[in-house]
């Protein structure tokens, strides 16, 4: 029985964000706050940005990931396929169409973050 309760604590901290259902940050499940629930679990957006210029196997994953145990890798590998942002290539894993047209959004939030992050520095009121 112990075991069984144990596989089923894993299984939900790997579920996959579901519309209308509470997220992390949102009891609504609004569409945004679940797509920010999945990206952001640990590597997803790596993963990702790692894709974003061309196919990658899991080794090359792991190596452009760095500290991403294969365990965390391959769980979060199953929930962006699952969510039909990447896909098993011929040679690895590679974005879809949607994965893609994501990441076209993404790209220049990551180019204004790059500019606002130097704002942080000096805060201190934290």
């Amino acid at each position: 029985m112990a075991n069984s309760q144990h596989s089923n604590t894993i299984k939900e901290k790997t579920e996959l964000p579901t519309m209308g259902r509470p997220v992390r940050g949102s009891e609504s499940g609004q569409p945004i706050m679940v797509l920010f629930d999945l990206l952001g679990r640990r590597w997803a957006m790596g993963i990702l940005w790692g894709l974003s210029g061309s196919n990658r196997t899991f080794r090359d994953l792991q190596t452009h990931c760095g500290s991403a145990s294969p365990s965390v890798l391959n769980t979060r590998l199953k929930e962006l396929r699952a969510a039909n942002l990447i896909e098993k290539a011929t040679d690895g894993y590679s974005l879809t169409e949607d994965g893609r047209a994501l990441f076209k959004h993404l790209e220049p939030l990551g180019d204004w973050a790059k500019s606002w992050a130097p704002t942080l520095s000096n805060k201190n009121d934290l």
